[in-house]
């Protein structure tokens, strides 16, 4: 009996790991070009929400309120750094409306070159507009992302005021609640409410608070020493997730370790530096300096940190 008790945790676990490398979606290594930013200091992970709509049925569809967009852009891009001193991680989000140079199609909205030429394009973009080099790639779609969160028992927010977006519809009410996957989605995309008077700006800074909330509830007693809870997690994130095709379990755990301090505080979380509300175009002076510090593991100066 005791020698099942120590065995169960290290066979559950080998089997878990084999099983989620097993089920990530791969894409393979960004290309190389003229002008690739060299390799920093730390990690640099391109984070991707898609608004891809593949795999989800109208009835779905209808219940996440995603409506029915043909084709495929990025609802979330975000960068996150993983540091190799005791500086803090950094998650920085880049408003999808950015206009940045998207090669071979001029200036336009960063989430535009996610469409037309997917995770490369997107990747070469970022890389291009920040000067850094990115070495990791993780994309989720909405399903997933819904699904994730239904496979933790949903997480709680608290709320400062009622959220009513008026493009779906959708309320969320004020205080402290657990929301499910399908809430989650809502509070994550939502820029037409009165609680979100600066749109995408408040949207963005939303959704690093959830993705703490998210990797805090994911990295808790109560679904870590939970088998089925485990499982249902990795196995969602498995099927949810898009990575690098030499990129592995590993390297998640990685990313979601050093990601559960947003939470409290212990990771630097940011916008890139804007000259205006519109979310359209970067400080470029100030965004140089952000970028600059995280390539190089340096600490931010607080002037550079912005919701």
């Amino acid at each position: 009996m005791l020698l099942a008790l120590v065995l169960f945790p290290l066979v559950f676990g080998g089997w878990l790991w084999f099983h989620v490398d097993s089920t990530i979606n791969r894409i393979s290594a960004f290309p190389d070009y003229d002008g690739r930013p060299e390799a920093g200091a730390g990690e640099n992970w391109l984070i991707v929400g898609s608004d891809s709509r593949e795999g989800l049925d109208p009835e779905t569809a209808a219940n996440l309120h995603v409506g029915d967009a043909d084709g495929q852009r990025t609802d979330t891009i975000m960068i996150a750094h993983l540091p190799d001193n005791d500086t803090p991680p950094t998650l920085i989000s880049l408003p999808r409306d950015s206009h940045v140079p998207v090669p071979g199609h001029g200036r336009t909205m960063i989430n535009a070159a996610f469409a037309l030429g997917g995770p490369e394009m997107l990747a070469e973009t970022v890389e291009r507009a920040t000067g850094l080099r990115i070495d990791h790639y993780a994309e989720i779609g909405f399903g997933g992302f819904a699904g994730v969160v239904d496979a933790v028992g949903g997480v709680e927010m608290c709320l400062e005021q009622e959220m009513h977006d008026t493009k779906t519809g959708q309320t969320l009410p004020a205080g402290c609640n657990r929301l499910s996957g399908e809430q989650a989605l809502t509070f994550v995309r939502m820029r037409y409410s009165d609680a979100t008077p600066r749109s995408d700006l408040d949207r963005v800074a939303n959704q690093r608070e959830f993705i703490g909330a998210l990797v805090s509830e994911a990295a808790s007693a109560g679904t870590l020493l939970n088998p089925f809870t485990t499982y249902a997690l990795a196995d969602s994130g498995a099927e949810a997730l898009t990575m690098l095709e030499e990129d592995g379990p590993g390297d998640l755990l990685s990313l979601a370790w050093a990601m559960r301090g947003i939470s409290s505080g212990e990771v630097v979380t940011t916008t890139v530096p804007l000259t205006d509300a519109t979310a359209h175009r970067w400080d470029k002076e100030k965004a140089s300096e952000l970028f600059e510090a995280v390539g190089n593991d340096q600490p931010i100066r607080p002037e550079l940190i912005t919701e």
